[in-house]
This record gives structure tokens, C-alpha cells and sequence, in this order.
């Protein structure tokens, strides 16, 4: 190959070999019966024993008075004892077997006293309310509209919302003043830790009300799942635009979801009726009439079911972080007709 290209560093490029490999596959060095580590291996910068003693003592010693390696390397140098560099303080530090002594320095998590999981019930509609704000893309990178939106947990039922180009403090307050006037208070409003949750702006509003505020806890992605539930919906709908191209299109978006998401959308939630006819109260004629249909269905052909079949209804009881048994998926709730 040499001989073709003419040049060995052409050869070795072609090979995708480096000049060092080829050489030293060539020219091996002698092999070492026990040879040495790197890291024990004696070169002029490296520090003794006696002196890796010393700042090991040292290091233990402020260990058990609570101090960290930086402390205990600062007072030594300010005794006028300089064994080493402040990085082969933390070098030898590292090495020390017992490190049992070592203090544990706080972190963010372990600082504070865990916040309790977020426990909560509704057993009709306006009880529980959930809310949560999500961007929707735009052409530009790095900008997008923000869509809030307010959801009962019970119904499923959107209750308020709006587009807007930022996250505001007021512009929520203004969402549940509207929201409020137009279906009544609830009792809870429950949303993730975000700066526009817990605003004091809001807190002053729902305050005076008697609405109690619950939030996520850090870093905990499934004590909101009303909210995080009805933003995929939203988003994964066959004509969902993917791209707004101005606050306008976001918000003639929204103006046509919400209404068909209440009236229209059948909820995989909520035994599949529409959050509207769970709100209202008028799902249960509808399943009568699905209640009719299946057992008409099994009496013409009971070879294909092992037993009667039953028709779902919307659980009688809904929450966030229910305890069992109460946390019922598919609990019926049958009344007289």
C-alpha cells in the first residue's frame, strides 16, 4: 500500500490508523515481569508518604470537628504548613478508607422536610377543580403562546381558559374570576408548583373565596394528571395544527376544541361519555340506552361472552392520590331510574 500511495501517513489515513499504533505494534516495548501502576509509580512531584500522612490526619481530624477538605487545607496553610496543592488535598481525601467521619453537606432535597403528596376527592361536579398552563408551538424558536386552561376533576369538563404570549400572574386571576362567575366556586383548585400557581396574586383572590389551593410536589409528574390527561388530548387530535403561526390561529384553535371537547369528546375517563353529560347529570338516560343495546347484543349472541356483560359508568368517586380501596377506576354509580 505504501509503495502505491507513496506516502506511509497517506497509507496509514486510508487504513484509519494512527501513526503511534502502527509504531508501536512494530516496535512493542519490552514487557515488565510486575510492573507499576501509574499511580503508585515515583516521580519527582509526587508526594510522600510522610506528608500523604500528614494531610490525611489533618483531613480526618477536621471530618470529626464537622469541617470540610477545603477548611482543613485553609488551616493548615494558615499554620504555615504547606504539604500539597488544595486538588491533592481532595486527591488524598478521596483515597481515605474510613470515611466514616466525613459530614454530609445538606442538599436541596434532603434540606427541607419533604412536602406530603397532594390527597384529594371529589364526588361530584364544582368540588375539585385542576389547572395547568402548556405551550403551544410557533414557528420562531424559543417562542410560544401559552394555553390555560381550568378542568373539574370529577367531570372532566373544562371550565375556563385562554392564550395568551406569556405566563402572568393577572391574566390567571382574570381566568378564575370569569370561571367562577360563570359556574360558581369550588372548594379545591389544584395545580403544579409553577411561579403563576402560586402566585400571592392568586392566593389574594381564591383566599376570600374559601378555596383551598393544593400543589405538585417537586419533581413529581403524576399529581396533576386531570390537567396533563386533557393537554394530550388536545394535542394529539388528528387536526390538531402542531404550529400556530400568530396568537390569533392559537386562540380560534382553543375557541373550537373546548366546546367539542365538552360537548363532543368521548372520555375513555369517564366510560366514554362527554364530560357536558357528566357534569349535568345526563349520562345515565344515555347508558340506559347503552345498557339496553349490550344486553340486547348478549341475548342474541351469549356464545360470544363468558359471562353478562356490564355496561361502564363514570366512577362515583375521582381524586388525586386516593388511598385504596376508595381509588375506583370503574366504580358504577346506578341510580333509580
Amino acid at each position: 500500500m505504501t509503495v502505491a500511495t507513496g506516502s506511509q501517513r497517506q497509507t496509514l489515513m486510508m487504513t484509519g490508523l494512527s501513526r503511534s499504533t502502527w509504531h508501536y505494534r512494530h516496535h512493542p516495548r519490552a514487557r515488565v515481569p510486575d510492573p507499576v501502576p501509574q499511580r503508585d509509580r515515583a516521580y519527582p512531584a509526587r508526594i510522600d508518604d510522610a506528608d500523604r500522612a500528614v494531610i490525611s490526619e489533618r483531613i480526618t481530624a477536621g471530618w470529626q470537628a464537622g469541617h470540610s477538605v477545603d477548611h482543613a487545607f485553609a488551616q493548615a496553610w494558615d499554620d504555615g504548613v504547606m504539604l500539597g496543592s488544595r486538588r491533592s488535598w481532595w486527591r488524598i481525601a478521596a483515597a481515605i478508607e474510613d470515611q466514616s467521619a466525613r459530614p454530609v453537606a445538606p442538599t436541596r432535597r434532603t434540606a427541607k422536610t419533604p412536602r406530603e403528596a397532594p390527597v384529594l376527592e371529589a364526588t361530584g361536579p364544582g368540588q375539585v377543580w385542576s389547572w395547568d398552563i402548556t405551550d403551544l408551538r410557533t414557528p420562531w424558536r424559543g417562542v410560544a403562546f401559552k394555553a390555560y386552561s381550568i378542568i373539574d376533576i370529577y367531570s372532566r369538563k373544562l371550565m375556563g381558559w385562554r392564550v395568551e404570549d406569556r405566563e402572568a400572574d393577572e391574566l390567571a386571576v382574570e381566568m378564575f374570576r370569569h370561571s367562577i362567575a360563570a359556574h360558581g366556586a369550588p372548594n379545591v383548585v389544584h395545580a403544579d408548583s409553577g411561579p403563576a400557581m402560586r402566585s400571592d396574586a392568586l392566593k389574594t383572590f381564591l383566599g376570600p373565596l374559601g378555596i383551598t389551593q393544593t400543589h405538585n410536589r417537586p419533581r413529581v409528574s403524576n399529581d396533576n394528571p386531570f390537567s396533563e390527561s386533557e393537554f394530550r388530548t388536545m394535542k394529539y387530535r388528528p387536526n390538531y395544527p402542531g404550529t400556530f403561526t400568530d396568537i390569533e390561529h392559537a386562540r380560534a384553535y382553543m375557541s373550537w376544541y373546548v366546546p367539542w371537547y365538552n360537548r363532543n369528546h368521548k372520555h375513555s375517563g369517564i366510560a366514554l361519555f362527554s364530560p357536558d353529560e357528566v357534569h349535568d347529570g345526563s349520562w345515565y338516560s344515555r347508558w340506559q340506552h347503552r345498557e339496553r343495546t349490550q344486553q340486547a347484543y348478549y341475548e342474541k349472541h351469549p356464545e360470544r361472552f363468558r359471562n353478562r356483560p356490564r355496561t361502564p359508568a363514570p366512577a362515583n368517586i375521582v381524586g388525586i392520590n386516593l388511598p385504596q380501596p376508595e381509588a375506583r377506576n370503574q366504580t358504577e354509580r346506578l341510580h333509580a331510574a
